[in-house]
């Protein structure tokens, strides 16, 4: 791959003040070499109003957006419809997921069960307009049976006409390493880009990665730890470990990166100006 690819992500604000501090960071990162800013869909698609608002938001200064799409508890018609309205105001790449399962819904046993199937929905009703990036979780996604399992979900979304692939952070460049390996073997040829969590909030990250089965290594929390309530000493170690995660995945051959931002810059913008970022501006090529 010839070129690399810078890329954020951003959710919905809940309020006022919210949308205000959104959009202040969105204008921080203004220039900044990002190809896109991808926004959320809340479970069950309960920030779907939010998503679609905050999408045309970043599209008035000039940002591509792209919105993540779930299946869990959304009606084909209603994802249609959505899809027609994102056609409409000129977004051409979607972030296609299953979704998180609403609290209080239980299984789920609807005609569109996982990502793949909203893969196949869209590439049915729009061909090719759509560039489609699915989720990959290198260290294994937390409800999997097993890693081979998993790792069979994510085969099956590449095979249904996935573009690119966006993975759930991590701390160890190995893990994504492994993971690009064993789907690459069975034939999953498609760009991995690895998803990149700035440390800022030492019981944020905690609790985040104990929900998403993210591991964050020993040494890491024995350093938290020693921080303290210090915020400051906090985010720039956060800084710190993600300049030299992302340092060791460009020297990987990784084809660019995805920063979890939390509707922030500060931490985003270090790290790209600690690896000299953006060193290329062509736009990643996916398959189309």
């Amino acid at each position: 791959m010839s070129s690399f690819s810078l890329s954020a992500e951003f959710f919905p604000p809940r309020d006022i003040p919210a949308r205000e501090r959104l959009l202040r960071a969105a204008k921080s990162l203004m220039g900044s070499g990002l190809e896109f800013i991808s926004v959320t869909f809340g479970a069950g698609g309960s920030t779907q109003t939010g998503t679609v608002q905050t999408l045309e938001s970043l599209q008035k200064l000039g940002f591509e957006v792209v919105p993540h799409l779930s299946c869990i508890g959304t009606d084909q018609a209603t994802l249609l419809s959505l899809l027609k309205h994102y056609q409409s105001i000129g977004v051409r790449r979607l972030v296609v997921l299953r979704g998180d399962i609403p609290s209080g819904m239980g299984a789920f046993d609807g005609p569109m069960r996982y990502a793949r199937d909203l893969v196949t929905f869209i590439k049915k009703h729009f061909d090719d307009y759509f560039a489609l990036y699915v989720a990959a979780y290198p260290e294994m996604h937390p409800e999997a049976e097993s890693f081979a399992v998993d790792l069979q979900h994510y085969i099956d979304k590449a095979n249904a006409g996935a573009d690119a692939a966006i993975t759930q952070y991590f701390f160890n460049a190995a893990a994504y390493a492994d993971f690009v390996e064993r789907s690459e073997k069975l034939g999953a040829n498609i760009p991995v880009i690895p998803g990149i969590m700035p440390i800022t909030n030492a019981k944020q990250i905690l609790r985040f990665s104990k929900m998403c089965g993210a591991d964050v290594p020993r040494w890491i929390q024995l350093r938290l730890e020693d921080f303290g309530d210090d915020r400051r000493s906090i985010r720039d170690f956060g800084i710190e470990i993600a300049t030299r995660l992302c340092a060791d995945l460009i020297d990987m051959g990784a084809p660019g990166l995805h920063f979890y931002a939390l509707n922030q810059a500060e931490a985003t913008l270090a790290i790209m100006r600690n690896l000299d970022l953006p060193r290329q501006t062509a736009p990643m090529a996916v398959n189309r």
